[in-house]
């Protein structure tokens, strides 16, 4: 009988000892995986035109272009296409736009491009997190304004080639905060104003302020 007893004893602190050790590791593993998120809505596939592009890791200069509509693209992609986590830092993103800038309006240009990228601060912290950012161009039109401002403009006051484009697109981020990659999206809109004269490469004059396009 006291066999018997023992032997239930026994049993019963192995079973306790695994049960546990069982706690244990489900605890572990619960700190390791983190909380549980809640699933998120699925989102259609993108189609062919809203393809998302990934900045490169490089700066990239500006499209060398006689045509408006390609200049401007490449003008949007450069404001908003930079990555945090390369060896290029802040000024070296702004240097690409200042490079086309009109050399009567690049001290003014410089100054439009700083109100569209991060500040110095800002930047080192999205640094630490690893800050991506990329733009998703979706149109690129004349503004209805600008004809109006072209025939009400004084002889001589316009230069010759003169163009403004309105872009309107879609800005996306991500980083990581911990282990987790984080996504953020948001409708941009703006004008750049650009100088194409005949067959030359277009040069920059000024940016409209951002969310701010010429009507």
């Amino acid at each position: 009988m006291r066999f018997f007893r023992r032997r239930r004893l026994v049993v019963a602190i192995v079973g306790a000892g695994i049960a546990l050790i069982l706690l244990a590791v489900i605890g572990l593993v619960g700190l390791i995986r983190g909380p549980a998120k809640a699933s998120l809505p699925e989102r259609p596939a993108p189609t062919a035109s809203a393809v998302v592009v990934v900045p490169t890791d490089q700066p990239q200069p500006v499209l060398e272009t006689s045509s408006p509509e390609l200049f401007a693209r490449s003008v949007a992609h450069a404001l908003f296409d930079w990555d945090t986590r390369q060896d290029a830092g802040l000024a070296d993103w702004a240097q690409v736009l200042v490079d086309v800038a009109d050399t009567k309006e690049a001290a003014a240009l410089a100054a439009d491009v700083r109100d569209y990228l991060p500040s110095a601060d800002m930047w080192q912290r999205l640094a630490g997190y690893g800050t991506r950012q990329w733009l998703d161009v979706e149109s690129v039109t004349v503004p209805a304004a600008w004809a109006t401002a072209v025939e009400q403009a004084a002889t001589g006051q316009i230069p010759p080639g003169t163009a403004a484009l309105t872009v309107v697109g879609t800005r996306h981020r991500a980083g990581t905060w911990d282990t987790d990659v984080e996504r953020t999206e948001r409708q941009v809109s703006f004008t750049v104003f650009v100088v194409c004269p005949g067959q030359e490469s277009c040069t920059l004059l000024r940016l409209s302020k951002l969310d701010h396009p010429l009507d």
